[in-house]
Formats: structure tokens, C-alpha cells, sequence
């Protein structure tokens, strides 16, 4: 019985952090986005500049929520709290 609870206790927090990790990085890449768009209607010039940067950024903000869930799924199935 213990175990059950502490196996459902852990897959209602994996899937809490997948939700919270994917709005954020949902809304970290608009805001970066949004920014970046206007930069580049202020300064044509430099919109490839202001593109490559943007582009890095998004990458950094998504490999947050990737790297959120894969730990979140190793606590669901390596749990160190199941005897």
C-alpha cells in the first residue's frame, strides 16, 4: 500500500513538472521571439545578427523543459523511495 502512494505521488509530480516546464519554456520562447522580431523591424541591418542569437536562445530555453522531463521520468521509474 505504501509503495502505490509513493509510486502515484510520483507520477502526479512528473506530470506536474512536464506541465510547468513546458509553459515556461513556452513562454520564454515568445518573449525571446517577440523581442528578437522587434529588434529586426528596428534595425533591418543587423536582422541576421539578431536571427542567429534568437535561434541559440531558443534552443537553450527548450533544452530546459527536455532536460525537466527525462529527470522526472527517471524519478517515476528509478524511484529511490519504493523499497
Amino acid at each position: 500500500m505504501e509503495n502505490s502512494i509513493i509510486v502515484f505521488g510520483s507520477v502526479i509530480a512528473a506530470g506536474m513538472i512536464g506541465a510547468v516546464a513546458s509553459l515556461g519554456a513556452a513562454l520564454g520562447d515568445g518573449l525571446v521571439t517577440s523581442k528578437a522580431i522587434e529588434c529586426m523591424a528596428r534595425q533591418p541591418e543587423q536582422a541576421s545578427n539578431f536571427q542567429v542569437n534568437m535561434f541559440i536562445s531558443v534552443g537553450l530555453i527548450e533544452s530546459m523543459p527536455i532536460i525537466s522531463i527525462v529527470i522526472a521520468i527517471v524519478l517515476v521509474f528509478a524511484n529511490p523511495f519504493v523499497k
